[in-house]
């Protein structure tokens, strides 16, 4: 059964995608154990501020978007635009949520999406409190899960710092494929990085 089920205005046709004028933003999703992972709501604002705000040290590394002086008019501006992606299906940005307590411990999505290719890109993080408990692959995999079996993509991308060797870890238990080292991949902190690039394919792809 896939991850996500998406809920239609009109008759879900046959050969029904996510960019489909069909779909709309809401769906349900199966909820592993502990997690959910779904779309950001106005209402995750305040711990989205807190998980970012606990994490500055680590995310700062390797998040462009995150800064010393994150505050909740970022988290809110976040939300906001992550809510258009979806109505615009131009990205689909997802929250990690602490199923018992509702709190956000992370985030993932598809984005940087190439239709005439049918190509994406995977993006994830973790709170620093949360790290360790598989939260970032489970993440991921449900992104990928959406990526392939609702956006009909054929390959998406995880790019990491050579750095960041925990990113690393995820991509490659999800099956995805060290293609190399790409220059100048990744413009962070004022300049450009080389960053690993990995591919995912269905056929790669390790669901379990």
């Amino acid at each position: 059964m896939p991850a996500f089920h998406w809920i239609d205005r009109q008759r879900r046709p046959s050969n029904f995608r996510a960019n489909s004028p069909h779909a709309v933003l809401e769906f349900a999703m199966q909820t592993e154990a502990q997690y959910q992972v779904r779309p950001w709501q106005v209402s995750d604002a305040p711990s989205l501020l807190m998980a970012v705000r606990a994490s500055l040290q680590e995310l700062m590394r390797w998040m462009p978007w995150c800064t010393a002086d994150y505050a909740l008019q970022d988290a809110l501006a976040w939300i906001d635009f992550s809510r258009t992606a979806w109505r615009e299906r131009s990205e689909f940005p997802l929250g990690v949520i602490d199923c018992q307590s509702g709190q956000v411990v992370g985030g993932t999505g598809i984005n940087q999406i190439n239709s005439a290719h049918r190509i994406g890109n995977i993006g994830y993080w973790v709170s620093s409190v949360h790290v360790r408990r598989g939260i970032a692959r489970y993440a991921a995999r449900e992104a990928a899960k959406l990526g392939f079996d609702e956006l009909g993509l054929h390959r998406l991308e995880i790019v990491v710092l050579p750095e960041n060797t925990a990113s690393q870890r995820v991509a490659e238990s999800l099956g995805a494929w060290r293609e190399g080292i790409a220059r100048h991949r990744l413009f962070m902190h004022g300049r450009s990085h080389d960053a690993i690039v990995y591919s995912l394919t269905p056929e790669d792809f390790e669901r379990d």
